[in-house]
């Protein structure tokens, strides 16, 4: 077991058990090799997408401090999370080197949070490189976000913290709107989550109105799959593109119901279909060099997101699925490392993600054991 005792101001703990290889690792697997977990990051604010470089470094998009601009009376607000408030500038992108140095990329892109009952931060949603070039998904910008003056979109990092709106997403959702949105659940801006660079183009996911698209880095939006249409209000967040596919995991609402997550294949001309059940709040996706799927599930076992709940699945070839670590505290994001080891963004909300969020590594000296049955 590994424990950080700094967690939550004191009040919570984070225990990762990895149990795929458990203490009985060299009895069953003729091997002592056992998994090591450790703070990789700290002083994070609100840690969400991850990606690395060419270089080995990881960047890390954060949802930032949030601010105090309130926009209650220009325009329409979010049902229950709002009214919003926001500021032009504290959303983050971190540079970590191999060695765990943090650098601030840029610091000049938008923050805000929900109203104070749910204080939740959104930002920088996930970051993507195109050759060189960084590109930063913006969730936290928009009117309805308390920031009037940038939309949400993406946007190119220039030098010295610079950027430069390339697509106007906060626009595109307004003026295409999905088949089936949430009345009671409705953000106008909406809250992307996760975005790829695949075949230079960005595809990025938004879970409120529910849907995938294609940006080129000239700025055209396209709809690859309008996902509320059949599926329903389902808050699709993470997903990884993989043989020529991106599997799409699931939150879902709340109350969480354990088990009502799911993942979905989408193809690149938009078919829809049903690729694993029986999950829950699946906020990350990444595959290994065996092509194992690793699953990150936010919170297990409790009906609102709860620190300590989090884990980590892996599915394997065969279909069979492991429990590789459990006691995350909301975490946010998961990646696959070019070092052969798995990246976490951990407290990545909650009141204690401001400053204390972190990353995680986790060595699994390919521990790939077939020692756990499918936990569901």
């Amino acid at each position: 077991m590994y424990k950080i005792s700094k967690q939550i101001a004191g009040l919570f703990s984070l225990a990762l058990v990895a149990t795929a290889c458990t203490k009985d690792l060299k009895h069953l697997c003729d091997g002592n090799e056992k998994p090591t977990v450790k703070v990789f990051a700290t002083r994070l604010n609100n840690p969400r997408g991850l990606k690395f470089d060419a270089y080995g470094n990881l960047f890390v998009a954060e949802g930032g401090a949030g601010g105090t601009n309130s926009t209650a009376k220009v325009c329409d607000q979010v049902p229950g999370a709002g009214p919003y408030t926001g500021s032009p500038t504290g959303g983050r992108i971190s540079k970590i080197t191999p060695t765990g140095v943090r650098t601030t990329i840029t610091s000049k892109l938008p923050s805000s949070q929900t109203n104070p009952n749910l204080g939740f931060v959104s930002g920088v949603g996930d970051i993507a490189f195109v050759g060189n070039t960084l590109y930063g998904l913006l969730a936290g910008a928009g009117c309805s976000h308390g920031v009037p003056s940038l939309p949400n979109g993406v946007v190119k990092i220039g030098s010295g913290g610079s950027f430069s709106l390339i697509a106007n997403l906060s626009n595109y959702q307004q003026s295409h709107p999905v088949k089936n949105p949430e009345p009671d659940d409705f953000e106008p801006d909406g809250t992307w989550f996760s975005m790829a660079n695949v075949g230079g183009d960005l595809y990025a996911l938004e879970p409120n109105h529910g849907e995938l698209v294609r940006i080129t880095t000239g700025g055209d939006i396209t709809r690859i799959a309008d996902i509320s249409a059949s599926q329903g209000h389902i808050v699709p967040t993470a997903m990884v593109y993989h043989d020529g596919s991106f599997l799409v995991g699931n939150l879902n609402t709340f109350p969480i119901m354990d088990g009502s997550s799911k993942i979905l294949r989408i193809t690149l001309d938009g078919k829809v279909s049903v690729w694993a059940t029986n999950l829950t709040t699946v906020l990350g996706l990444t595959f290994d060099n065996q092509n194992r799927l690793y699953v990150l599930e936010s919170t297990v076992g409790a009906q609102f997101p709860t620190p300590g709940k989090g884990r980590i699945l892996r599915i394997n070839n065969d279909g069979k699925r492991e429990i590789i670590a459990t006691g995350l505290t909301n975490p946010t994001s998961i990646m696959w490392g070019p070092d052969n080891k798995l990246y976490v963004s951990n407290v990545g909300f909650g009141p204690t993600a401001i400053g204390g969020g972190e990353i995680l590594q986790i060595d699994l000296h390919d521990c790939s054991c077939d020692l756990v049955k499918n936990p569901d």
